[in-house]
């Protein structure tokens, strides 16, 4: 593609066209309020063909208490096995003649609907979610057939050991707190949930100041903001005003204390151990959001399978010196999950070897020196650019642009361009990065989650504490 560059774009280069091309820039996100507290946000693209219009929802499993946790996952099952006016037949037959695409997801914070559908069936998409959210039929027996089905999924999930650490991972970190469950709920709840539970929770979260109706692509805000009265202008406000971006007012959003302990399940039959270490991270609003993002770029991840990998150095070499001079893991990932009020920073490691507690060693050494500012200034530059280019790449395309405007409503209440993005990553400083880290790593508080044949190898967790505090 680049071997003709100078040929094909000496009339690009042109001065005046340059100022043509920037005048052809899309617009910045819209932003419209409903009466009833509906937030309708969007961003046209041009020449786009195509949309993805959707609907954010500010509760997820947070938002549930030890009952009927697993009540959202439940409802996003039941979205699409029909309404008052369709059947699921019906709902499927129709999305499929306009050639469009329905999807959700829930998380512990969100719960999201959203389709993907031709310029001229965006309406018509839409109405189909608004029948969706707002007129589900929930019948008792698609509530019933559908209990196997999340059963099947829970047990799938059991084999996905990632996910069985981040979950245990929450568990300890937030213990006692509605933020500390699974997303799917115990297997008692999804067999015990009726559906005076799901119209509850409906009733409770489904409220027009908890929602973002999201469109991009080949969008117009203002059909958008017409068609959103049309359809979810009947929904009703929360009883206390609901602002994005901040704690929520209902009782199962207490403030979540990070709670420094640790979970440790011996599995002889697993042929690796899985471990998460994480201390307090940041929220979504909290001023060292984007420094915490780049402190975790710089801890790096690694894996022994993959030839080139963006690790740390320090760590390489430090996971370099097992027996043999075999690697003492598998693969290391960093990682840093935000939530309102609250957050998690650490590292995701796998590892099939006897020698865990010399691994922990090694990723107490490597924090001793993100403390001491041990990095060279070009491992921090690539740091902010592997950001940069990380978060670039995630409204690359509708449907990734929707999920950033929508993630980003919900969560803060604000939505950041990405000039404004790059712009606060830039200003961050080695100074800065030093600081959080001495900060959160030095505090001695650390929540553990290992499950496995070789737990046991493992320092205790007052050891692990101690060796944090001692490298201050």
């Amino acid at each position: 593609m680049f071997r003709n560059f100078s040929r094909l774009n000496k009339s690009i280069l042109n001065p005046s066209n340059i100022r043509k091309l920037a005048t052809a820039a899309p617009p910045g996100p819209q932003v419209s309020v409903l009466a009833n507290g509906l937030t309708v946000a969007s961003q046209s693209v041009p020449y786009a063909l195509t949309a993805t219009v959707g609907v954010w929802i500010d509760s997820g499993s947070r938002s549930e208490d030890s009952k009927n946790n697993g009540v959202a996952h439940f409802l996003e099952h039941l979205a699409f096995k029909g309404t008052q006016t369709r059947s699921q037949r019906d709902l499927e037959l129709e999305i499929e003649n306009i050639g469009s695409h329905l999807n959700a997801y829930t998380s512990r914070e969100n719960t999201v609907y959203y389709a993907k559908t031709l310029q001229p069936n965006i309406n018509h998409s839409l109405e189909i979610l608004s029948d969706i959210l707002t007129k589900s039929s929930l019948a008792t027996n698609a509530i019933d057939r559908e209990r196997d089905v999340i059963i099947r999924e829970s047990e799938e999930v059991g084999k996905m050991y990632d996910e069985v650490i981040f979950d245990h991972l929450h568990a300890v970190a937030y213990k006692n707190n509605s933020l500390g469950r699974t997303i799917l709920g115990p297997i008692e709840n999804i067999c015990s949930l009726q559906r005076n539970d799901l119209v509850e929770y409906i009733k409770e979260n489904y409220k027009g100041d908890r929602m973002v109706l999201v469109g991009t692509g080949s969008v117009n805000h203002d059909e958008l903001c017409e068609f959103a009265n049309k359809s979810f202008g009947h929904l009703l406000k929360s009883k206390i005003p609901n602002v994005f971006g901040q704690p929520k007012t209902i009782k199962t959003h207490s403030f979540p204390d990070f709670n420094s302990d640790e979970i440790k399940i011996k599995e002889s039959s697993l042929p690796e151990t899985y471990m998460a270490l994480a201390v307090e991270g940041t929220s979504w609003n909290s001023p060292d959001y984007f420094t915490a993002l780049v402190c975790q770029a710089l801890a790096g991840n690694w894996n022994r399978s993959v030839p080139v990998n963006n690790g740390s150095p320090g760590i390489q070499i430090a996971i370099g010196t097992g027996h043999h001079g075999e690697p003492l893991a598998n693969s290391y990932m960093s990682f840093s999950t935000s939530y309102i009020d609250t957050g998690l920073w650490g590292m995701y490691i796998t590892t099939d070897g006897i020698e865990n507690y010399k691994l922990i060693q090694a990723i107490l050494n490597h924090w001793k020196e993100l403390k001491k500012g041990m990095f060279y200034k070009h491992q921090f530059e690539t740091a902010k650019s592997q950001l940069k280019a990380s978060l670039l790449v995630s409204v690359d395309g509708t449907t990734a642009l929707a999920e950033d405007i929508g993630r980003q409503m919900v969560n803060t209440g604000k939505i950041l361009s990405p000039e404004e993005v790059f712009d606060s990553v830039n200003k961050i400083t080695e100074d800065n990065v030093v600081d959080w880290f001495n900060k959160k790593l030095g505090a001695g508080k650390l929540a553990i989650a290992a499950l496995g044949n070789q737990v046991d190898t493992m320092p205790s967790h007052k050891e692990i504490c101690n060796e944090m505090v001692r490298y201050n």
